[in-house]
């Protein structure tokens, strides 16, 4: 299983980046999918996770209706679009995929002041 992150580079706060993921040696469509991230010297943290078809999302406290989850199971591929960010939202973000249990090698997510 490969899941290879893109998008993440450095963006002023208020600014919106889109996070991708593309998946390859898994039956993406039978998988749940979900993105994390770990900011330095916190612990990794659910930030979205969307169900097998779509039917259902769920996302962390802090995205307040800012961040966006999907999925598109013909390109295997999920995506993160992120607004209104936040100096907070700067972190590592890894895209997480079941079954089997696989991440991504994470992509950085910078947010200046």
């Amino acid at each position: 299983v490969q899941l290879v992150e893109s998008g993440g580079g450095l963006v002023q706060a208020g600014g919106s980046l889109r996070l991708s993921c593309a998946a390859s040696g898994i039956t993406f469509s039978d998988a749940a999918v979900a993105w994390y991230r770990q900011a330095p010297g916190k612990q990794r943290e659910l930030v979205a996770i969307i169900s097998i078809g779509s039917i259902s999302t769920t996302y962390g406290d802090f995205v307040k209706g800012r961040f966006t989850i999907a999925r598109d199971d013909t390109n295997t591929t999920m995506y993160l679009q992120m607004t209104n960010l936040r100096p907070e939202d700067t972190a590592v973000y890894y895209c997480y995929a079941f079954p089997p249990v696989s991440w991504g090698q994470g992509t950085q997510v910078t947010v200046s002041s």
